[in-house]
C-alpha cells in the first residue's frame, strides 16, 4: 500500500512552514487551518481545509520548503502519500490524478482573482489617490497582510525542474496528435475548453483579442510546452487564443479521460503537467507578492 493513515488531535501541527517536504496529504475527516507565521505575533490564517482536500503537494512536486503551517482544528484523520510512492499511489487510484490537478487549478484560479484584484486596486489608487471607495480599507489590508506574512522577498521560481521534465517528454507523442498550418486557430478566447495541449513541433502563439485592433501577443510556445490546461481541469472559458505560427505545427490533445492511460503509458507526461501547474502557481505567487509589496510601500505605512 502506498499510503498511510494518520490521526492528529485538535491543535496539533501536521506540517510546518519552512520544513522540507517529502510527502503530501489528503484530509479524510475533520478540518485543518492553513497559516503563515504560525504562533508569531503576525500570524495570518490563509484558509481552512475540509475533507477531500489535499495539502503539502507543492513541496513534493517541486522539492520546495513548506510554504505554510497546517494545524488540526478538530480531530483530523489524513492520508499521507510519500513522494517516492506517488507513482504507486496513482497506479492504485488513477482518478486522483485529475483530483490533484483540479486542486492545483482551483488554487490558480483563486490566486489569479487575488492578483487581478490587487493590480486593479493599485491602478485605481494611482489614478485617483484621494479617492477612497467603499471597501477600500478592507481590500488594502487583505493584500498588505499577504505581503507582510512573507517576512522577506519571494525569489522568482526557477524553471529548471520544468525544463528537465519537458526534456524527458520530448518525442513521446501519443496517438492523439494534430497538425496545423500557419495561421490556424487552435482555440479561441472565450470558448469553453475541455482539453489541454502539448506542443510537439512548430510554434504556437498565444494572443489576447486576436484578430482585433487590440490584438496583443502574449507569448510563443515551443516543444514541449503545455497550454490550455485550465480548460481540461475546469472546463472554463479560454482566456486567450492559440494560433499555429508556422506550418507543420504538431500539437497533442489531452482530455481528462485520457489521464489514466497517459499515466500508464507515459508517466513522465503526468509529472510534467503537475510540475507545470506548480510552476504557474509559484510564478503567480511571485507576481502577486510584488504587487502587494508595492501597495504596502505606497499605502500601508
Amino acid at each position: 500500500m502506498s499510503t498511510i493513515e494518520k490521526s492528529f488531535a485538535n491543535g496539533e501541527v501536521i506540517i510546518k512552514e519552512g520544513d522540507i517536504g517529502n510527502n503530501f496529504f489528503q484530509i479524510l475527516e475533520g478540518n485543518a487551518g492553513v497559516y503563515k507565521n504560525y504562533g508569531l505575533e503576525d500570524q495570518v490564517k490563509l484558509t481552512v481545509l475540509v475533507p477531500g482536500q489535499y495539502f503539502g503537494e507543492m513541496a513534493v512536486i517541486e522539492s520546495y520548503p513548506r510554504s505554510s503551517t497546517v494545524v488540526a482544528e478538530s480531530d483530523v484523520k489524513v492520508v499521507e502519500i510519500p513522494a517516492d510512492n506517488l507513482n504507486s499511489y496513482f497506479v492504485e487510484r488513477p482518478d486522483e490524478i485529475l483530483a490533484i490537478m483540479k486542486h492545483l487549478g482551483s488554487r490558480l484560479k483563486e490566486l489569479t482573482a487575488d492578483y487581478d484584484e490587487a493590480k486593479k486596486l493599485l491602478a485605481d489608487i494611482k489614478d485617483a489617490p484621494d479617492t477612497r471607495k467603499e471597501g477600500f480599507v478592507a481590500l488594502l489590508k487583505k493584500h498588505i497582510d499577504f505581503f507582510k506574512s512573507k517576512k522577506t522577498d519571494i525569489d522568482k521560481p526557477s524553471a529548471e525542474a520544468l525544463r528537465e521534465s519537458a526534456e524527458a517528454v520530448s518525442g513521446q507523442a501519443s496517438g492523439n496528435v494534430e497538425s496545423y498550418k500557419k495561421g490556424t486557430v487552435i482555440f479561441k478566447e472565450g470558448e469553453v475548453g475541455q482539453c489541454m495541449y502539448l506542443v510537439h513541433g512548430g510554434i504556437v502563439g498565444i494572443y489576447s483579442n486576436y484578430g482585433t485592433a487590440d490584438q496583443l501577443k502574449l507569448t510563443d510556445l515551443y516543444p514541449v510546452a503545455c497550454f490550455g490546461e485550465m480548460g481540461m481541469i475546469a472546463e472554463e472559458a479560454r482566456s486567450a487564443t492559440a494560433v499555429a505560427e508556422n506550418d507543420e505545427t504538431f500539437v497533442e490533445i489531452i482530455r481528462a479521460e485520457d489521464l489514466e492511460g497517459l499515466f500508464k503509458n507515459y508517466p513522465v507526461k503526468v509529472d510534467m503537467i503537475l510540475r507545470h501547474l506548480s510552476y504557474r502557481l509559484r510564478s503567480l505567487t511571485y507576481d502577486y507578492f510584488n504587487v502587494c509589496k508595492e501597495l504596502s510601500e505606497s499605502f500601508g505605512k
